[in-house]
């Protein structure tokens, strides 16, 4: 615990409480926040679970000083205050580490605390008191962070800490860390619960937004969930199971464990052959890969963000090209063929940002789920589209995905991301698919629409489907997959059966600190 009942070790004002009660915000059309109570107290680390648009963001918006509440206040310490703005949310001791890092990345780890922040020096910047005040808090946390390290120069683990740092460095005594792991190895993510139960141990307050639930039990003290912007309950994480979470969380009871039946493995269906590719700015993203999926298997694709998923998954739709090596759909070569003939040659791709390049926002449910295909019989007589057999097939699609729309003619900018996702999928099964590439499946979405969306894939892996699955969630990854490929800066570092692949040796090559031969 701290060293006096108003400091911290740091030096730096407790806050023993903060309570928000009564929460309203409102937005066009949405109730996001209705009358929340939510507290967390010194030394506690209490989570905020929820499903997307839950309203989970918009309350911890309100009290990092982005979003002004419609109705409630905010108390610290049991006084009320008004925080208008991220500098007052600061300046009263409430810090925020973002899930995307908020740091420039060619300026040192001092620099990037520095910025924003008055120097005793003007115009030059108190970089030696900064960097001594970084090694006391890094000594302090066990964060293991160099002040003159370049930004660009650091793993993503070492980032996030730089971030806490940065936190820790204006004052923050209560810390709000959003979906703090999303990017992070498994080692990673051990190390940064080290530090957060210390920081806890010392007498901060921590909120923590997860969508992981083993996370939710590894670390936290109690857990508030939210739905439909208002609060289901708060318990004891210890007094709490998952099952009882998730129901809290969609309203129903979720099947959390994955039914996977044993593979019945038929002929190689996607072949990839020594592929290597550049992007735009001649860089490579691959490099030399070699990988082939077969019917009724699901392959995973594991890698922190940014080691050549997208890539991969693009240059087997066909919207990258290859530099070298060949891709073969079957028994055709398809490496230099446009999308349309990889499509018409059996492929299906479900693609990672799927507001961009997975709809077209302002179209229909309907005009969506025959994007492609709008050309093609059924759905097409000679120059004319048959609106008859395309309102029957929609209202199939929404049916049998269970997509939840007003109508087949609502726009799908209309929809929530986990009902987008649905169609999607659904649109991309409808054409009965030799092979499916499938991007971030469920990013985004929640629990109940990733329960059904892996439950589709298992199922069409059981009727012979050939899938290569590309997740940035190692526990999707791991629950899904028959085989495991793991990349790191666009290579292969191993590739495991599943009953072989550990957590630690997939952390290993995610790190690119091991590298394994290929098995099967």
């Amino acid at each position: 615990m701290s060293e006096s009942n108003n400091l911290l070790p740091s030096g730096l004002p407790r806050i023993e409480s903060m309570e928000m009660r009564g929460i309203v915000k409102r937005f066009p059309g949405v109730l996001a926040n209705d009358h929340v109570d939510f507290e967390v107290k010194a030394g506690e680390i209490h989570a905020l679970l929820g499903e997307n648009g839950a309203g989970k963001s918009t309350l911890m918006k309100i009290l990092y000083g982005l979003y002004q509440p419609d109705e409630g206040e905010i108390l610290l310490n049991g006084q009320p205050v008004r925080i208008s703005s991220p500098t007052e949310a600061i300046n009263h001791g409430i810090g925020m580490i973002h899930q995307h890092f908020m740091l420039v990345e060619n300026l040192t780890v001092a620099e990037n605390v520095a910025l924003g922040l008055k120097s005793s020096r003007e115009p030059v910047l108190d970089l030696d008191r900064v960097s001594a005040r970084i090694r006391e808090l890094a000594d302090k946390y066990g964060l293991d962070v160099d002040p003159n390290a370049v930004i660009s120069d650091l793993a993503v683990g070492q980032q996030q800490r730089v971030e806490i740092i940065k936190a820790l460095y204006r004052g923050a005594a209560l810390l709000v860390l959003d979906e703090p792991t999303a990017v992070l190895t498994p080692q990673e993510v051990d190390d940064i619960f080290v530090i957060l139960r210390q920081m806890a141990r010392d007498g901060h307050a921590l909120i923590f937004i997860s969508h992981k639930l083993d996370e939710i039990f590894a670390l936290t003290d109690r857990v508030t969930v939210l739905r439909d912007g208002r609060v289901i309950g708060t318990r004891l994480t210890a007094e709490v199971t998952k099952a009882e979470l998730a129901r809290m969380m969609v309203g129903r009871e979720v099947l959390l464990e994955r039914v996977r039946p044993p593979a019945k493995l038929g002929e190689p269906r996607l072949r990839l052959e020594n592929v290597s590719a550049v992007n735009a700015q001649g860089k490579p993203v691959l490099k030399n890969i070699n990988l082939e999926v077969r019917s009724g298997e699901i392959v995973g694709v594991a890698g922190v963000s940014g080691n050549g998923q997208g890539p991969l998954a693009r240059v087997i739709a066909g919207l990258l090209p290859v530099s070298q090596g060949k891709i073969w759909l079957e028994n055709r070569e398809v490496t230099h063929l446009p999308t349309a003939e990889r499509v018409a040659a059996g492929l299906s791709y479900i693609p990672e940002e799927r507001m961009v390049t997975g709809v077209i926002k302002d179209f229909s449910v309907a005009e969506n789920l025959i994007l492609q295909d709008h050309v093609r019989p059924p759905y097409s007589r000679g120059i004319f589209l048959d609106f008859n057999h395309i309102a029957r097939h929609a209202d199939e699609m929404i049916r049998q995905f269970n997509v939840k729309t007003p109508n087949r003619d609502t726009l799908v900018k209309n929809l929530s991301g986990g009902n987008i996702q649905k169609l999607v999928l659904a649109r991309e099964l409808a054409r009965q698919p030799r092979v499916l590439i499938a991007a971030q499946p469920t990013r985004g979405v929640d629990i109940g629409a990733t329960e059904y969306i892996h439950n589709q894939l298992l199922k069409q892996r059981a009727e012979g489907l050939a899938t290569l699955l590309i997740s940035e969630d190692l526990d999707e990854v791991r629950a899904l997959s028959d085989r495991i490929v793991v990349l790191f800066k666009g290579e292969i570092m191993g590739i495991v059966s599943r009953e072989e692949a550990t957590v630690e040796d997939l952390g290993l090559m995610m790190a690119g600190e091991k590298r394994l031969e290929p098995a099967g």
